[in-house]
Formats: structure tokens, C-alpha cells, sequence
């Protein structure tokens, strides 16, 4: 299968570059550039875009509110939103994920890592850009304040034992074939484990679900 690329930035020149490194891959296409938010938004919708390339900052609707939107709409469930930001320890980072974002990428990145980010949000198999370590995130997480909501934290309780341990094996960044072998069973049964707790706990992607553990208190961010 294609994945369905759509580019939204405010550069131009930026779009053009993101284009022809897309384009040039057999698995992938572009099927739209936006320069604003609203504009990523309407073409998600028209275009049946996959995997959404999100500048954070672009004049009138921001790529923050474009990702909420997108989010939020049921019809747009499939889709996907990677970040793109200039310096990748921000606080947006922190809002993007909490507005639905998959994942981040920073515009320094390789183009081999932009690829690889943009085929793992297709996916929906691992967490953010492959430079960003589970103690980055923790620290993301910990600048955005965890809330200890009780209502948050309640909607654990909806988790088996099981989901709850992968649930912790997946916020520290561990693929199905790790947690399989630290937990001693099969990459089938983590994956069944995984879709459980994302359904019940309304994840759209890993992403989230790292963000609900965060945030529910399951999983406390490092000091370092």
C-alpha cells in the first residue's frame, strides 16, 4: 500500500524539498501541500491523507490547533500527525502530543529519519522520531506538568494486570518484539495487549498511550 503523504508548512521552498525526498520513495506519494493549518485540515479530509507532515508554527490556524482538529474528527481517525519542529525540546512538543499528534520529528533530522518517521507513524508501531529517547519524552511530559487527575487515572482501572505491564513497557519506548521478550511471551500477544489498552482507553496510536501513562501517574518521569 501507498502512504498518503500531506506536507503543511509555511515555506514553500520547504514543501518543495519534502516533495521530491517523498516522492522519490516507491511506498510513499504527496498528495498535498498546505500553508497553513486550516488548509492541512480541509485537504485531510479531501485528499484521504495518511500521514500528516505538521510545521507547529504557521500564520492563522497553527499546526497545535490544526492537530487538535484533525484529532477530533471521527472521520479522520486513520490520519496521522507528525510534528515538525526546529528545536524539538518545546513545549509545543508537549501540547501536540497531548492534542494527538503521533509523534515529532526535528527539521535537522536525516531524510533517511524523516522517511522512517513517517512510515512509522503510518504504522502506528513505535512512538516518536527516531531521535527522540524515552527519557526525552519523560522530560517533555514532566515540562507539561502530569496531571494526577483521578478521573484520568481511573480510566486505568478499565486495564487488566497484563495491559497495565505493557502499558509501562510501551512508555519506555519498547517495540512489541522487546516487551515480548522482556514479559516472556509471544509479539502476537503484546500487540492483542496493545490494541486492548489503546481501545479502552481511547488511544488513537502508542503515542497516546504513552501520554495517558504519563499522565495518569502509571509511569513518572526520570530526573535526569
Amino acid at each position: 500500500m501507498t502512504i498518503r503523504v500531506l506536507l503543511a508548512d509555511d515555506q514553500a521552498l520547504l514543501r518543495s524539498a519534502f516533495r521530491v525526498l517523498v516522492d522519490s520513495e516507491p511506498d510513499m506519494e504527496v498528495v498535498g501541500e498546505a500553508a497553513d493549518g486550516a488548509q492541512a485540515v480541509a485537504l485531510a479530509r479531501s485528499e484521504r491523507a495518511d500521514v500528516v507532515l505538521m510545521d507547529i508554527r504557521m500564520p492563522g490556524t497553527d499546526g497545535l490547533a490544526a492537530t487538535r482538529l484533525i484529532s477530533a474528527d471521527p472521520s479522520l481517525a486513520q490520519v496521522r500527525v507528525v510534528i515538525l519542529t526546529t528545536f524539538e525540546v518545546d513545549d509545543y512538543v508537549v501540547r501536540s502530543l497531548r492534542a494527538g499528534a503521533s509523534g515529532f520529528l526535528g527539521k535537522g533530522s536525516e531524510p533517511e529519519e524523516l522517511l522512517s518517521a513517517i512510515r512509522i507513524a503510518a504504522g502506528g508501531e513505535a512512538l516518536l522520531s527516531p531521535t527522540a529517547t524515552k527519557g526525552l519524552i519523560a522530560r517533555f511530559l514532566a515540562q507539561g506538568g502530569a496531571d494526577d487527575d483521578p478521573v484520568r487515572s481511573a480510566r486505568l482501572d478499565a486495564l487488566t494486570v497484563r495491559e497495565r505491564e505493557v502499558l509501562v513497557q510501551v512508555a519506555g519506548g519498547h517495540s512489541n518484539d522487546e516487551i515480548a521478550e522482556r514479559l516472556e511471551v509471544s509479539p502476537l500477544t503484546v500487540k492483542t495487549h496493545v490494541n486492548r489498552a489503546m481501545a479502552k482507553l481511547g488511544a488513537r496510536d502508542r503515542a497516546q498511550l504513552v501520554v495517558v501513562a504519563y499522565e495518569s501517574g502509571l509511569v513518572r518521569p526520570r530526573a535526569e
